[in-house]
C-alpha cells in the first residue's frame, strides 16, 4: 500500500544523514507528527502508518528529526522489557549528542537527561524507582478514596444547582491535583494554584516559565518543611527512604509524580465519563451489574488510554525490530494507543475486553507507571461518586460535536457538556 504524504509536508525537503531512520527515503515520504494537519487526525495517521510499514514506522518529529514510531503491541512490549537495548537514558540519542536538539527545542524539556528514575536504567533506576514505589505503596486505596469522595462532593456542589456543567473544566481537570496535595501533606488551598501551574507548564504558554518557577519554589519549601517536620505523606516517606535521596532528587521526583499523575488521571476520568454518557451498552452493563466500575475503566484504558504516545527510548546498539533496521542512537516513540488497537491482539475492536489488563495504558516493564494504583483509585471513585450524586446525567450536545485536542503525547477531550436534574448542594 502506498500512502501519499505530501500534503503533510512543507516545501523544504531534507535528506537525513546515513544511520538515521529516514535515510534513503527522504522526508517527502514521511509524516511529520508535529504538523497540525497530522495531529488533527493522529489516530487515523497511525493506522495508515501501520498499513504501510507494519508494526514499526519511520516518522519525523519537531525539527524534522527522525524517529521510529512503534505501533505493534508485541514490539512495544519488547522495547519496554529490554532496557539494555532500548534505554530510557536520552544521552544515547544521536541527534541530541550531535547538537540537533537545542535548548529551545519543543522536545528538550521532556528529553533532556535528568537524574530521575525515568531517565536511568540499571542500579541507578533500581535505587530511585525503589524509593518512589515504596513511598507511594505506603498509601492504601481506601484512604485515597476518602479524599476523592470529599473533593468530588465539593466540586459537584459548585454546579449541582445549575443543572448543567462541563465535566472536563469543572470536574476532571480540577480533581486529581487536589487529591495529590493531600498525599503530599499540603493544605487544601494549594490545590487550585498547583493545578493552574502544572497546566500552564504542560501547555507551554507565555507564562510557563513563571509557573515552573512557582512549582519549583513551592516543592522546595515543601521538602524543607517535611525534612524538619515529617508526617504521614509522600514527601516524608521519600525523604526517609533508605535510598538516601538528596533534597534536589526528592523535589524533582515530587514534580514528576505531580505532573504525571495529573495529566493521565484527568484524561482517564474524562474518557471514562464520555464512554458512560455516549455508549448505552456500556452504561447498561455498568448499572445492571454485568460490569464493575474498575472493569469499565480497564475497557476505557484499552480504547482510549490516558497517554497516546510515550517519549522515548533510545537504541544502545544496532538491532532489528518489526523487520526494521534500528541503529544505535535512534529514538523510538512508544505508540501506546496504537498498540492497544493492534489487530494482532484485537481483531475486533468493538468486542469488549473483560478481565484483561495487558493493555499498555500505564506502559510496562521496569519503567511501568509506579502510581497506577493511585490513578485507578482516583478515577473509579470520582466517576462512581459523581454518578451517585447525579444519576440522570446526560450529554448536553450530540456526541458528534465533542472535540479533541491532540498532541504527540496526549489526546484531550476539550469539553464534556452535560445536563441533569438540578440538585441541592
Amino acid at each position: 500500500m502506498t500512502v501519499n504524504h505530501s500534503d503533510h509536508l512543507g516545501t523544504d525537503q531534507l535528506t537525513p544523514p546515513p544511520g538515521c531512520p529516514a535515510h534513503g527515503r527522504g522526508t517527502d515520504a514521511l509524516y511529520r507528527l508535529h504538523d497540525a494537519g497530522v495531529q488533527a487526525d493522529l489516530v487515523g495517521v497511525y493506522e495508515k502508518l501501520r498499513a504501510e510499514y507494519g508494526p514499526v514506522a519511520p516518522v519525523l518529529v519537531h525539527g524534522d528529526l527522525p524517529a521510529w514510531l512503534v505501533l505493534g503491541h508485541r514490539e512495544n512490549l519488547e522495547i519496554l522489557r529490554t532496557p539494555s537495548v532500548f534505554s530510557r537514558d536520552s544521552r544515547h540519542w544521536r541527534d541530541m549528542a550531535e547538537g540537533r536538539v537545542p535548548a529551545d527545542h519543543p522536545l528538550a524539556p521532556i528529553t533532556t537527561w535528568q537524574p530521575l528514575c525515568v531517565f536511568v536504567d540499571g542500579e541507578d533506576h533500581k535505587r530511585l524507582r525503589g524509593a518512589v514505589t515504596d513511598s507511594l505503596g505506603r498509601f492504601e486505596s481506601r484512604g485515597i478514596r476518602r479524599h476523592v469522595t470529599r473533593f468530588t462532593d465539593q466540586l459537584v456542589d459548585e454546579f449541582a444547582a445549575t443543572g448543567r456543567a462541563d465535566l472536563v473544566s469543572q470536574f476532571a481537570a480540577r480533581l486529581p491535583l487536589r487529591v495529590m496535595t493531600q498525599l503530599f501533606g499540603m493544605p487544601d488551598e494549594y490545590g487550585p494554584s498547583l493545578t493552574a501551574a502544572v497546566e500552564d507548564v504542560l501547555n507551554g504558554t507565555e507564562t510557563a516559565v513563571a509557573s515552573n518557577a512557582y512549582l519549583t519554589e513551592t516543592l522546595q519549601q515543601l521538602v524543607e518543611r517535611k525534612r524538619a517536620h515529617p508526617g504521614h505523606d509522600f514527601p516524608s516517606k521519600l525523604i526517609d527512604h533508605p535510598a538516601g535521596l538528596s533534597d534536589d532528587e526528592v523535589r524533582e521526583h515530587l514534580r514528576l509524580i505531580l505532573t504525571a499523575a495529573n495529566e493521565t488521571t484527568v484524561n482517564l476520568i474524562a474518557n471514562a465519563l464520555r464512554t458512560v454518557l455516549t455508549d448505552p451498552r456500556f452504561r447498561a452493563h455498568l448499572t445492571g451489574g454485568h460490569m464493575t466500575l474498575p472493569d469499565a475503566l480497564e475497557q476505557v484504558m484499552w480504547d482510549e488510554p490516558p497517554m497516546m504516545t510515550l517519549l522515548g527510548r533510545w537504541a544502545t546498539s544496532d538491532t532489528r525490530l518489526g523487520e526494521q533496521a534500528i541503529r544505535a542512537g535512534d529514538m523510538l516513540l512508544l505508540g501506546l494507543r496504537a498498540a492497544n488497537a493492534d489487530p494482532a491482539i484485537r481483531p475486533d475492536l468493538s468486542a469488549p475486553v473483560h478481565g484483561n489488563r495487558s493493555h499498555l495504558a500505564f506502559s510496562g516493564g521496569p519503567h511501568e507507571c509506579p502510581g497506577q494504583h493511585i490513578g485507578r483509585a482516583i478515577a473509579d471513585t470520582a466517576v462512581d461518586t459523581l454518578l451517585t450524586r447525579l444519576p440522570d446525567l446526560q450529554l448536553a450536545v450530540p456526541e458528534s460535536e465533542l472535540q479533541w485536542s491532540t498532541s504527540l503525547m496526549y489526546r484531550h477531550l476539550v469539553a464534556l457538556p452535560v445536563q441533569f436534574t438540578p440538585a441541592r448542594p
